[in-house]
């Protein structure tokens, strides 16, 4: 063998060593040490508690005063003067306008002229049958008082008396009810027609608030059931509310109209939007913090914690939730420890560590 065969055979041999060398480091390495090796994710936790929690129903109406009562001028003139204005406070009964009463004291004066003529033809037909009306029987002086009164004319002066002094009390418009004036549709000066409506009163002390709700949560409302109600003009504060009345028909995009006297009127106006919350507590059920629960495909799952290091996936059905917490039908046994933080892109038996607060 020659000098250059032998250098060919050394550089072949250390070639073959290499390989070897190469292939049994690329060998896999096991799943548990790879585990070990990655760090741990910082989580927080909480318990999977068996409790009662307040499902919330939201709903969006519009405030309205609990009464609203058309003021309607009686009969037709011209309107004299508006004696109130828009946003002003009435007392049932107050007067809110007048219209022009000339005609109607005219007409007043003669009814009165025409009662007075009746009375002296009634003093002449008394004398004519003073022993029919001084007869002993009562029957028949009865009688004969009741005819030479229609004789005479002054039932029917009588009748148009009344008649003449109730068109002018037509002339004055009255507020129906106690409350605030809103909507004045005519000025001092106009024509006016009899029936025609002057304003609105609202009862603006109490307010309503309507909403309408998915006729699947109307097993859950009841009669005086707390409501927090939040008008747009002051989203942050709550007026307390009772459910006053649930509509006992459903429309036809299956939702079911629910009213809700508001306790406090302060600063609200009928018309003003507002967001209501009706509670609905639910007792004995399994909670967790909504945080908790993250969502796979579609399909709902909290993380808990196993041996105290590391996560379990855990594939869950979920009930109602009040925007913090969420109700598991099934999937977490009670008292879970469930992993609320660092959740969303966790895997199943990943190492965790746990946060303290």
């Amino acid at each position: 063998m020659n000098v250059f065969s032998t250098i060919r055979l050394g550089i072949l041999t250390l070639l073959l060593a290499s390989c070897t060398k190469a292939e049994e480091s690329s060998q896999e390495i096991p799943s548990e040490n790879f585990r070990n090796e990655v760090a741990a994710t910082e989580v927080r936790t909480a318990t999977a508690e068996r409790k009662s929690f307040d499902y919330l129903i939201n709903a969006i109406g519009k405030l309205e005063a609990q009464s609203e009562v058309k003021a309607l001028v009686e009969r037709e003139g011209y309107l004299e003067k508006v004696q109130v204005q828009e946003g002003q406070y009435v007392q049932k009964g107050q007067l809110i306008a007048t219209l022009d009463r000339r005609e109607a004291e005219f007409a007043l004066e003669k009814a009165k002229i025409a009662v007075i003529k009746a009375q002296t033809e009634l003093d002449v037909l008394k004398t004519q049958f003073h022993l029919a009306l001084e007869s002993a029987d009562s029957a028949v002086a009865k009688k004969v008082q009741s005819r030479i009164r229609v004789d005479s004319g002054l039932s029917l002066a009588e009748v148009e008396l009344k008649e003449a002094e109730l068109n002018l009390s037509r002339c004055e418009v009255r507020a129906p009810i106690s409350g605030k004036i809103a909507n004045i549709k005519f000025r001092q000066g106009s024509l006016v027609t009899k029936n025609a409506e002057f304003a609105e009163i609202l009862s603006t002390d109490r307010l309503l608030l309507r909403v309408n709700v998915l006729e699947s949560d109307i097993p859950l409302i009841s009669s005086n059931q707390r409501a927090e109600v939040y008008p747009i003009s002051d989203s942050q504060n709550a007026i307390e509310g009772r459910v006053s009345a649930i509509n006992p028909q459903v429309d036809e995009n299956g939702l079911v109209q629910v009213s809700i006297t508001l306790n406090s009127v302060k600063n609200l106006l009928p018309g003003m939007n507002a967001r209501a919350i009706i509670r609905a507590p639910q007792s004995n059920s399994l909670v967790v913090p909504k945080d908790a629960v993250v969502y796979r495909s579609g399909r709902a799952v909290v993380f808990t914690v196993e041996n105290g290091k590391e996560s379990k996936w855990n594939y869950v059905e979920v009930g109602k939730d009040n925007g913090q917490e969420i109700e598991i039908l099934d999937g977490i046994p009670e008292n879970s420890t469930v992993i609320t933080t660092n959740n969303l892109q966790l895997a199943h038996q990943a190492p965790v560590q746990l946060v303290k607060e």
